[in-house]
C-alpha cells in the first residue's frame, strides 16, 4: 500500500510517500480503507522528536474511511461500515488497522472529510473542558492557542456550556474569525500581555479555567491569568516546550494543574463498557464518542464545524506549514 513514513525524527524533510507493507490485523482490530485523514497538532511533535517504530514507520493516528476487514473477536463492525478510527500510528496510508476500542461508527450524511477529524480533537476538548476541567456555565475560560484544533472546539463547547470565553491567537484576523465560532474576547498574544488582559477583561478576578495547548514560554503569563483556586488543564506543547511548573507556582492561589490525555481516557473507558453485556441505549453498531463518556456531545446544535483559509478548518490540524487542513486521500484539500 502507499503511505507517508519516516525512518528518523525531524523536520517535514524526513517524510517519505511510498510503498510500505500492508498492517496486519488482530483478533480485535478492525481494517480500514482510508477515504480521508486528520493531520493533528500531535503528529506535528511526534515527526519532530518522536522515535519511529519501525524503518518504514507509517505516520499519522487519525483516519476515516469504510471497514475492509475486522478480526475474529471484533463485534461492533463489519466489512462496509463508514467509521473513524485512531492509533497511536499508522493512519496516514491507503489502509489503517486500529483496536475495535478507538472505531467509531459515522453517520449517513456525514462528510468523511469532517468526521475524520472529530474524535480526538473534539474529544480531547471535552475532557480538558468539562471531565477533568469542571468548567460550568458562567464561569471564564482562558483558551490559550484558541486558533488550533483543539483550541477551535473549545470555544465552541465551552460557549454553548455558557461559559465566558477568553481565546488567545497570533494576529487579529484570527481572533475575529474565532468570534463567529464564540469567543467572546481575544487576545493576541504577540502583541499583548495574557495575564494583564485577562485580569482587565474579568474585572481583576481571572479565569476559572486555562486550557493550554501551547506550553513553552507564555507559562507565566497564564498563571497570572488564573483566579485564586484556579484549574490548569495542561494539553500539549506546540510551541515545542512543555509548561514545567514549581511548587511556588501552585501555592500562591492554591491553584490546580491537570493532565489531559485522550487516549488513555478512551482505553480505560473502552474497557469499562466492555465488562458490561450491552451499551444503554445505544445498539453496539452505533458506538460512538457518546458511548465512552462524551455525553454532552450529541447535545450541542449544528454546525459546529467550520473552515476558512486555513486558520478555522473542520480539520483542527496542523500541517507543515502550521496551517489546519482536512486531506483527502483522494486529491482533494479544504483549506
Amino acid at each position: 500500500m502507499k503511505a507517508a513514513y519516516c525512518s528518523q525524527a525531524g523536520g517535514p524533510e524526513v517524510l517519505t510517500y511510498g510503498n510500505v507493507a500492508d498492517p496486519v490485523i488482530g483478533d480485535g482490530d478492525v481494517l480500514v480503507r482510508v477515504e480521508a485523514v486528520s493531520i493533528e497538532g500531535g503528529d506535528v511533535i511526534s515527526r519532530r522528536i518522536g522515535q519511529p517504530a519501525s524503518e518504514r514507520h507509517v505516520v499519522g493516528y487519525q483516519a476515516g474511511g469504510v471497514v475492509a476487514a475486522v478480526g475474529a473477536a471484533v463485534t461492533r463492525f463489519s466489512p462496509g461500515q463508514r467509521v473513524v478510527a485512531h492509533a497511536a500510528f499508522g493512519s496516514h496510508a491507503e489502509l489503517f488497522a486500529a483496536p475495535e476500542a478507538q472505531c467509531f461508527a459515522v453517520p449517513d450524511g456525514v462528510p468523511m472529510d469532517v468526521a475524520a477529524t472529530v474524535p480526538v480533537t473534539f474529544g480531547t476538548a471535552h475532557d480538558a473542558l468539562f471531565e477533568f476541567g469542571k468548567l460550568a456555565a458562567g464561569e471564564t475560560v482562558l483558551i490559550q492557542g484558541a486558533a488550533g484544533g483543539v483550541g477551535i472546539a473549545c470555544v465552541q463547547l465551552a460557549k454553548r456550556a455558557g461559559a465566558t470565553v477568553i481565546g488567545t491567537a497570533h494576529g487579529a484576523d484570527r481572533l475575529e474569525r474565532l468570534r463567529g465560532l464564540g469567543l467572546d474576547h481575544g487576545i493576541d498574544y504577540a502583541r499583548e500581555d495574557i495575564g494583564a488582559r485577562t485580569k482587565e477583561l474579568t474585572g481583576g478576578r481571572g479565569a476559572d479555567l486555562v486550557v493550554d495547548m501551547a506550553g513553552g514560554k507564555g507559562l507565566a503569563q497564564l498563571l497570572a491569568a488564573l483566579a485564586y483556586r484556579g484549574r490548569f488543564a495542561a494539553i500539549g506543547g506546540s510551541s515545542g516546550e512543555f509548561p514545567v511548573f514549581t511548587f511556588r507556582d501552585l501555592l500562591a492561589k492554591n491553584l490546580t494543574v491537570i493532565g489531559v490525555y485522550l487516549a488513555l481516557e478512551i482505553g480505560r473507558r473502552a474497557s469499562e463498557m466492555r465488562s458490561q453485556p450491552t451499551i444503554p441505549g445505544s445498539p453496539p453498531a452505533s458506538w460512538s464518542c457518546r458511548s465512552i463518556g462524551y455525553s454532552r456531545c450529541h447535545k450541542l446544535p449544528k454546525p459546529m464545524l467550520t473552515s476558512s483559509e486555513g486558520i478555522l478548518s473542520a480539520a483542527c490540524c496542523c500541517t507543515r506549514d502550521g496551517h489546519s487542513r482536512t486531506v483527502d486521500l483522494g486529491g482533494k484539500t479544504r483549506s
